[in-house]
């Protein structure tokens, strides 16, 4: 074959969902969605070939559907097939994860790093959730142990922590297992702390507990003395270099936001993108010195944008503890002039609108429009921190909300160029919750709201939203257990003060935040006189993802915050 000519090396009825070659590159673990009780590939073809006339669905437990797919009864399965000797994976893959009731990878955004090979090629470890009845409001995922050749049940390592263990790594003797562990159960946004597990005694020890950031991989370097790995932490996403025996942790790599990276030798190569750049390719030692730009990706095109220039700040928010923002000048900034304001509120709850350069919610798409784009990370963002990451939790309404007005503030003070009274306000998911909720107790704040996805009815989202140990680890309880918890910070009691002009944006096949919550906020708009519109999706879920849809979705944006906004 041609040099760098692609071949196809599988040939198997199902698709292939993820794979990783075992270290001596003779046998490949795959992943596939099948039917757990077929035997082989071809049976789960066979079943979605041959569907019954009648389309209804029969279920008996929750997680009938999960981000934007119905339950079908497939689950995400590990197999290993062998490589011959031309290259190709060959015969029936043998399934590893035989007996496991559980998606793995996990769905629906899981992938290779849930499972690794061992050195030695005979077996491999998998992080899963055992799903049953408990698999809607548990994020108790473990590590298991599965065989290559032996015919044995994979054996569970890590069942003493019931909350999330994820993302093993082996160490080159086979010896230790690292791997990320949370600690507590139904908290997705815990800390990821880094682990250590003996494999022959089962010991584990946590490497840098002194560290409060959460990481987000486990790179091992050459020597296997230290874990590289990335993590928010104040506005920024640098990468880390951790030595495994003291736990020390370096910063390697500054500034801006670090994506993709890889370590072989001394040779580190990794993504960079900023507010102001996209992402480009750099090489390093692996102590972050003799940095080098590898790539000029959209060359032809950058030098003839203008993007905004871009700082971050810093005030006193809730209970005069620090909080941090950025503020991002519009594209055709002039010294002496005053700008209207684009205020981004980020959603997770527990996330953060940092120092990247991304491709939804992007500030310099308003910059770009003349806007000034202020964003703030209130109470409960992360990295700064698993306390101040854990403040919102049953306070939804409360801190953040006093963050973002002292936020505002602060940055009208500090910057002579935002015009404070020509401003519109703009979220999505928690983002657009916290839309809902400024509507009814900031209702002054702001001329326009942009409300993408958002929450207006937490109770119903208690019953409603498929990923129930979300809202039931932020309101303390189920809504039946804790009903006034739900309540203290439900934007739809107080719609009746709603007067801003807000556009809902909201996709049919969300099932994080169902399609009725952005008909509520329309329906309460338009009812009470509010200027309102509603940009309905059928075919997108939480996020816009379709390109002529993104398309459509910022051309409707930017339209509704210059009408509101016009001089």
């Amino acid at each position: 074959m041609a040099d760098g000519e692609a071949v196809q090396v599988s040939d198997y009825p199902l698709d292939v969902g993820s794979y990783k070659l075992s270290p001596d590159g003779k046998s490949v673990a795959l992943s596939f969605e099948v039917f757990p009780d077929c035997a082989d590939l071809a049976c789960t073809k066979a079943k979605l070939d041959n569907k019954p006339l009648a389309s209804g669905q029969l279920y008996d437990r929750l997680f009938v559907r999960h981000w934007d797919t119905w339950a079908d009864g497939r689950r995400n399965q590990l197999f290993v097939a062998p490589i011959g000797a031309e290259g190709k994976a060959t015969g029936e893959p043998v399934r590893i994860s035989t007996g496991i009731d559980g998606d793995v990878p996990s769905k629906p955004f899981g992938d290779a790093g849930e499972y690794t090979w061992a050195p030695d090629g005979q077996s491999l470890v998998f992080s899963v959730r055992i799903a049953g009845k408990t698999e809607a409001w548990s994020t108790n995922f473990d590590l298991y142990r599965g065989w290559v050749r032996a015919r044995r049940a994979p054996q569970n390592l890590t069942a003493a922590n019931p909350a999330l263990d994820t993302g093993p790594v082996f160490s080159a003797d086979g010896k230790t297992l690292y791997y990320r562990a949370m600690k507590r159960p139904g908290f997705e946004a815990d800390r990821l702390a880094l682990m250590a597990m003996d494999l022959a005694s089962g010991k584990t020890r946590e490497i840098a507990p002194g560290w409060d950031r959460s990481a987000d991989g486990i790179t091992l370097s050459a020597d296997g003395q230290a874990i590289y790995t990335t993590a928010y932490d104040v506005g920024t996403h640098p990468l880390f270099r951790v030595d495994i025996a003291s736990g020390e942790v370096k910063k390697v790599v500054p500034g801006g936001s670090i994506g993709g990276f890889d370590l072989r030798g001394d040779t580190l190569a990794f993504t960079r993108d900023n507010l102001k750049t996209p992402a480009q390719a750099f090489i390093a030692r692996a102590d972050g010195s003799g940095e080098r730009q590898i790539t000029q990706a959209n060359a032809d095109v950058l030098p003839g944008l203008a993007f905004g220039d871009y700082e971050q700040f810093s005030f006193k928010g809730w209970n005069g503890e620090t909080v941090h923002g950025y503020v991002v000048k519009p594209a055709n900034y002039e010294e002496g002039k005053k700008y209207p304001v684009a205020f981004l509120i980020h959603g997770g709850p527990q996330g953060s609108f940092g120092d990247n350069f991304h491709y939804r919610w992007n500030p310099q798409t308003y910059a770009g429009q003349g806007f000034v784009a202020v964003m703030i990370d209130f109470h409960g963002s992360t990295g700064y921190g698993q306390a101040f990451t854990d403040s919102i939790s049953q306070d939804w309404g409360g801190k953040p909300l006093e963050d973002l007005k002292k936020g505002f503030a602060a940055a009208q003070e500090k910057y002579p160029f935002i015009d404070g009274e020509r401003a519109c306000a703009l979220g999505g998911s928690y983002g657009g919750y916290m839309v809902a909720w400024i509507a009814g107790n900031w209702p002054d704040g702001f001329d326009c709201l942009v409300n993408h996805a958002g929450v207006v009815d937490t109770r119903i989202m208690g019953f409603n939203t498929e990923e129930l140990w979300f809202t039931e680890w932020e309101n303390g309880g189920t809504p039946v257990q804790v009903p006034e918890n739900y309540e203290q910070f439900n934007p739809i009691k107080y719609v009746g003060k709603w007067k801003s002009p807000m556009l809902v944006i909201h996709g049919q096949l969300d099932y994080r935040v169902l399609v009725e919550q952005g008909l509520a906020s329309f329906s309460a708009a338009q009812r009470q006189g509010v200027e309102s519109q509603l940009l309905y999706f059928p075919d997108e879920n939480h996020w816009i993802l379709k390109p002529h849809n993104s398309v459509l979705w910022h051309d409707t944006v930017n339209a509704w915050l210059k009408r509101w906004t016009a001089e």
